[in-house]
């Protein structure tokens, strides 16, 4: 494959520590052997990934000064989630400062040049990938590094705020950001991160390429919540990979509310006995948004756990795709894996699918899953109507209560008032602001 604007001297010239630019060069030629991926393979059905043309795109290449309106939101962000154990400013792939709580935290968070053990922890748990990662492993600026040694305990979250695209006016290409993260915590660490991706609102495009590597070693407690508010004309293309060690607990929570085309893949592997996995997914559409959720529940070894939740709304003429698989390896017995997708579908105009699977190659397990599509509970409604409220702020009411739900399972508390507001805001628009608000209903 040969494209005119991800060239690998481009690639080349980024900065970075040599064994980086060897892996970069490594990934560009994976790239080129690759093809992208297509709308008739199975794990891309029901996409719009075949109206994507990477020759409209460029990465970016260079820092350049953040945009008044991203500092505003890190800002906003950084407010409402209260004390950090630290934080940074990611705009298109490259990190501002990192800032940490204290003289001696007693763990690493940095770039690929400030972290001892970088280069060990880039690829660590995303091996290999499609050709859309070996592009982010090819154009990352540099990689934002938590690494928490045994036993060591962050008593408040980690931020990430990423800011991908540019002002409208700016004239440049189309920009393309690779955002990458990794996290690893060693035997009986604790440690919870909070990733925002956001962008300039308006029309400019831009696609956003994320990867996240979650690494929880024996006995440690990981907790992840990404939020995606992307300006209504960005794709965002990202890709979760965690893993558990033995007796591990890894609760990660994505929610997407941006962007005209979003998709979230989760793989998340139990590899020891006794880890355990909470993957909780809230998406919301309205207009024309596509939201594309893909999970996988990988239980390796025996006694491992995982409960799915994923659930999302869509409005207008939207749609939201999930698929999602449990799989079971042989040896892996006693296993206990739970997946349940809910879809409300709040306009005629609008459409979900929800494809659950398994592929279980072992006896003595408990597996399930469950799906359902449909409009809003008729009971529900008028049981809400029988207490004096108006038909359509009932029906947001409703939708409200569902989102609160899972937002309030969500595994970082410090942030459930962010995510409550902009689900909010979000249903505001949605549905129009009386049929959320019982007061105004009333009046």
């Amino acid at each position: 494959m040969t494209l005119h604007t991800f060239r690998a001297e481009d690639a080349a010239a980024l900065a970075g520590p040599p064994w980086l630019g060897d892996r970069r060069a490594a990934s560009h030629a994976a790239f080129a052997s690759s093809e992208l991926p297509k709308e008739s393979e199975e794990v891309w059905r029901y996409t719009p990934i075949d109206s994507l043309e990477l020759d409209d795109f460029a990465p970016a290449l260079s820092a350049a000064g953040l945009p008044p309106a991203a500092s505003a939101l890190a800002d906003s962000v950084a407010a409402l989630l209260g004390p950090s154990s630290g934080h940074v400013v990611v705009h298109n792939g490259f990190p501002g400062p990192f800032a940490v709580t204290g003289d001696d935290p007693g763990f690493h968070f940095g770039g690929t040049g400030d972290v001892p053990d970088a280069q060990r922890m880039v690829g660590r748990v995303q091996e290999g990938g499609d050709a859309l990662v070996r592009l982010n492993d090819t154009f990352f600026p540099d990689a934002v590094l938590l690494d928490v040694p045994d036993g060591v305990v962050l008593p408040a979250p980690i931020l990430i705020v990423h800011w991908s695209g540019q002002d409208e006016t700016s004239g440049a290409p189309a920009p393309a950001t690779f955002p990458r993260t990794s996290v690893r915590l060693g035997r009986g660490a604790q440690a919870s991160v909070v990733e925002v991706y956001a962008g300039a609102p308006g029309t400019t495009r831009s696609l956003a390429v994320p990867v996240t590597e979650l690494d929880a070693g024996d006995g440690a407690s990981l907790s992840y919540v990404s939020l995606q508010i992307l300006g209504g004309a960005a794709w965002s293309l990202a890709r979760l990979a965690a893993r558990g060690g033995r007796d591990s607990s890894l609760h990660t929570f994505t929610v997407g509310l941006g962007g005209d085309y979003d998709r979230v893949r989760a793989d998340v592997a139990v590899e020891d006995k006794g880890a355990h996995s909470e993957i909780l997914s809230a998406y919301l559409g309205n207009g024309t948004q596509v939201r594309d959720i893909r999970t996988l529940q990988d239980h390796v070894a025996p006694r491992t756990t995982s409960h799915l939740l994923c659930q999302g709304a869509v409005a207008g003429t939207s749609r939201s795709v999930y698929s999602g698989l449990i799989r079971v390896h042989r040896g892996a017995v006693r296993t206990d894996a739970r997946q349940t997708n809910n879809n409300l579908v709040l306009d005629e105009g609008a459409h979900a699918d929800s494809v659950p699977n398994l592929d279980i190659l072992e006896n003595d397990v408990k597996c399930s899953h469950a799906s359902t599509v449909g409009p809003i509970d008729e009971d529900q409604r008028y049981y809400i109507e029988s207490r004096g409220i108006a038909p359509d702020v009932a029906e947001g009411l409703i939708v409200q209560g569902f989102f609160d739900a899972i937002i309030d399972r969500g595994p970082v508390p410090a942030i459930t008032p962010l995510l409550r507001r902009e689900v909010h805001e979000r249903l505001g628009v949605a549905f129009g602001q009386r049929r959320t608000d019982p007061e105004a209903a009333r009046a």
